[in-house]
C-alpha cells in the first residue's frame, strides 16, 4: 500500500476540496491510501465521505489561531507518524505556509509534493510577503512541483512576482471532473428548480449562477452590478450566488443598495453542485484572478453558456464553444448585453434525454484531459514518481 498524506481540505467545499475528492473517489484504493491533514478542529468538507472510503482526517490547530500550538501539534504528529507515509501532497493557494513540507523533510517522508492552485495573492499583505520569501525556499523542501495551470506554475515557481522562467520543472495536473455527475444534474433539473429556491418561484425564471467563495477574488460584487444593468432588459433574470465567505454581508447589503435584492439569491455552501448547475440557465465567471477555474469546467459539463473574465481565467478551461471570454474592463453594462446576446444566439442547453449531445461533450472533455476517469491513472503514476516531470 502506498500511503499519501494530503493537505488541502478545509471546511468549505470549494475548488481545491472538490478537485481532491474528484481524484480520491476514483483512485485505486487497493494500491493507495490517503489521510488528510486539517488545520482546524471543525469538520472539513466531505469528511464523512473520506471516512467511509477508509481515509483519516487528522485535525490540529491552525497556525493563524495559535502559531505555537500549531507547531507543537504538527510536530508531534510527524514524530509519531511520518514513517507511515511514502508521500505528502500539499495543495495550497499560496506559499505563505510551507511548514508541512519542512516537517515532512525533517522526519523522512521521501516524496514531497507542492501543488499550486492559484495565480495571485488572495489574502493579506503579510501572506503575500511570506509567499515571496518561501518561493525562494520551497526548492529546499519539495521534491515535486505541480500546478493546476501554467498561470499557477508561474505564481509559485518563477522569479519574484511570478516573473521570468520557472525555477523548478512543474507538472500541470488537470482539474479533471466526474463528467457523468453533471449529466445527472441536468436530469434532475425541473425537480431541483422546484425545491431549491427557498420558496422562490424559479419555474419560469432565467437562472444565472456564480459559484465560489464570497471573496474579492471571485468578484461577486461585479456580478451584482451586472444584474443591476440586466434586470430592466431581462426581468426574468435571477442571480444565484453559491458559496460562503467574508464578503457575504457586504454583498447582501450591496444587492439591496443596487435595487436587485429580490433578484439575487444566496445559496450558501452546497454539496450538490451538479444539481445546482443542472437547474441553471447561464454561468457567470467574473473572477479578478484564477489559477484555473474548475467552476468554469463544471458549468460547461452541464451544457451552460458561460461568460468568463478574459486575460484572467486561463484559456485552458475553454472546452466547448459555449464558453466566451469577455474583458472586465468593458464594465457591467457590456457584460449584461453580452449575456443577452448569448441567450439569444446560442441553442438552449442540451436536454437530459439527448445522449448524443452529451456524448459530444464527453469526447471534448476527454480530449482536453479533463475527464477524471482518464486522468486519475496519470495522477497515480505521478504520486509514486513513475512519470517524468515536464
Amino acid at each position: 500500500m502506498y500511503n499519501v498524506l494530503v493537505f488541502g481540505m478545509t471546511e468549505n467545499p470549494g475548488g481545491v476540496e472538490s478537485f481532491l475528492m474528484n481524484y480520491y473517489r476514483r483512485i485505486d484504493l487497493d494500491r493507495f491510501h490517503f489521510d488528510f491533514l486539517c488545520n482546524s478542529y471543525d469538520p472539513v468538507a466531505f469528511e464523512d465521505e473520506i471516512h467511509a472510503m477508509g481515509g483519516r482526517t487528522v485535525h490540529f490547530t491552525s497556525r493563524r489561531q495559535n502559531p505555537i500550538r500549531f507547531r507543537k501539534e504538527l510536530e508531534a504528529f510527524f514524530v509519531k507518524h511520518a514513517k507511515e507515509y511514502q508521500a505528502i501532497w500539499v495543495n495550497v493557494n499560496s506559499l505563505a505556509n510551507i511548514d508541512y513540507l519542512k516537517m515532512a523533510k525533517k522526519y523522512g517522508i521521501p516524496r514531497r509534493i507542492i501543488h499550486s492552485h492559484n495565480a495571485q495573492n488572495m489574502d493579506t499583505k503579510l501572506r503575500g510577503i511570506l509567499h515571496e520569501a518561501n518561493r525562494d525556499a520551497v526548492g529546499r523542501y519539495a521534491t515535486d512541483f505541480w500546478a493546476c495551470s501554467e498561470y499557477a506554475a508561474k505564481w509559485f515557481y518563477a522569479g519574484r512576482g511570478g516573473k521570468g522562467e520557472l525555477r523548478h520543472p512543474a507538472v500541470v495536473i488537470r482539474n479533471a471532473i466526474d463528467f457523468e455527475k453533471f449529466r445527472g444534474g441536468i436530469r434532475r433539473r425541473e425537480d431541483f428548480r422546484e425545491k431549491a429556491g427557498g420558496g422562490a418561484d424559479w419555474k419560469d425564471q432565467y437562472i444565472i449562477t456564480c459559484a465560489g467563495r464570497l471573496h474579492f477574488q471571485k468578484n461577486q460584487k461585479f456580478a451584482i452590478d451586472v444584474m443591476e444593468e440586466l434586470v430592466p432588459e431581462m426581468p426574468d433574470a435571477r442571480l444565484v450566488l453559491i458559496g460562503q465567505g467574508e464578503d457575504e454581508q457586504m454583498l447582501r447589503a450591496y444587492a439591496e443598495e443596487k435595487g436587485v435584492g429580490n433578484e439575487v439569491y444566496f445559496a450558501g455552501v452546497v454539496t450538490d453542485i451538479p444539481g445546482w448547475l443542472g437547474a441553471s440557465d447561464f454561468f457567470i465567471f467574473p473572477s479578478v484572478f484564477e489559477g484555473l477555474g474548475i467552476a468554469g469546467l463544471e458549468a460547461q459539463a452541464s451544457g451552460l453558456p458561460t461568460l468568463a473574465s478574459a486575460d484572467v481565467i486561463p484559456k485552458d478551461i475553454a472546452v466547448t464553444d459555449r464558453l466566451r471570454f469577455f474583458p472586465l474592463e468593458k464594465g457591467p453594462a457590456e457584460w449584461a448585453n453580452e449575456i443577452i446576446q448569448m441567450r439569444n444566439s446560442m441553442d438552449p442547453r442540451p436536454l437530459a434525454e439527448d445522449d448524443s449531445v452529451f456524448d459530444v461533450l464527453f469526447k471534448a472533455f476527454t480530449e482536453k484531459g479533463y475527464d477524471s476517469a482518464s486522468e486519475v491513472r496519470r495522477l497515480e503514476t505521478l504520486l509514486i514518481g513513475t512519470e517524468a516531470a515536464g
